[in-house]
């Protein structure tokens, strides 16, 4: 993740919180956190207990976040941020909790000749990694449309394209799904196994001899010991754990989407 990209990230999670930016240069931001936002991110549990309890006016506090090293910078009090500092992890976590499901609307590009109707999507994000000794992660947008069924793939990529707003625009009416979104989870979880089950799965059988060749120079490490040890069971079950194939699902996040009706 570049630095341009991390910047680009903070900016809207603090805006799409409520949080209002009190500095801004190319180097770095000041943010006026709501007490919301403190609460979720400062570990200031006993302050907000205290006050709490006591009625007192709560002071959230502001957070300067260090995006560009330069000469201004080097004298600012605040935290850098980088890929791997622990303040963007923590957003990150907060982003993806928060984020975990939304509902929003299309909003038309043009005046309207009358009222017009938005159909009903369900969107989900997610991951699909493939394990062994080695890993791959495949991230996977899918949608579904709650009239006809229909699963669409790069449903993510598609959202981007369209202007959407968390409420519904003038002159629009949502249509009611036909399918409810409990069981459109159900459809797409099925179209994800039936997607796993097409794929190539040379993988598997390839990490399943690499892992059969070390446990063949294990079995004859130990050949001459008419009792195996401790250890030999040790090394058998990580050599299993290191090896065996698997395949997990995980889901990013999801939403409901009304959106006008058009070509693909």
């Amino acid at each position: 993740m570049q630095q341009h990209e991390i910047r680009r990230f903070v900016e809207r999670y603090f805006a799409a919180n409520g949080c209002t930016f009190v500095e801004a240069s190319d180097d770095y931001l000041t943010v006026q956190l709501t007490a919301e936002m403190d609460k979720e991110l400062m570990n200031r549990s006993f302050y907000w207990h205290y006050i709490e309890r006591t009625g007192g006016v709560p002071q959230p506090m502001r957070l300067t976040l260090i995006t560009r090293a330069s000469e201004r910078t080097d004298k600012l009090k605040g935290e850098r941020l980088h890929f791997g500092a622990p303040r963007l992890h923590q957003l990150f976590r907060s982003a993806q909790k928060r984020g975990s499901f939304i509902r929003l609307y299309e909003e038309p590009s043009a005046p309207l000749d009358g009222n017009a109707a938005l159909h009903p999507w369900l969107g989900m994000n997610v991951t699909i990694s493939y394990e062994c000794d080695r890993k791959k992660d495949e991230i996977v947008s899918l949608g579904l449309h709650l009239i006809s069924g229909t699963i669409v793939e790069s449903f993510h990529e598609r959202m981007r394209e369209r202007r959407l707003t968390p409420k519904i625009p003038d002159y629009c009416f949502t249509i009611s799904p036909l399918i409810k979104p409990r069981s459109g989870i159900g459809r797409l979880e099925q179209y994800i196994r039936s997607r796993i089950a097409a794929d190539d799965h040379a993988w598997a059988d390839e990490a399943r001899r690499r892992w059969a060749d070390d446990l063949a120079l294990l079995d004859e490490f130990y050949k001459d010991c008419e009792e195996k040890p401790e250890c030999y069971y040790i090394e058998k079950e990580a050599l299993e754990k290191q090896y065996k194939p698997r395949i997990t699902v995980s889901v990013i996040n999801g939403g409901l989407f009304y959106l006008l009706p058009r070509s693909s």
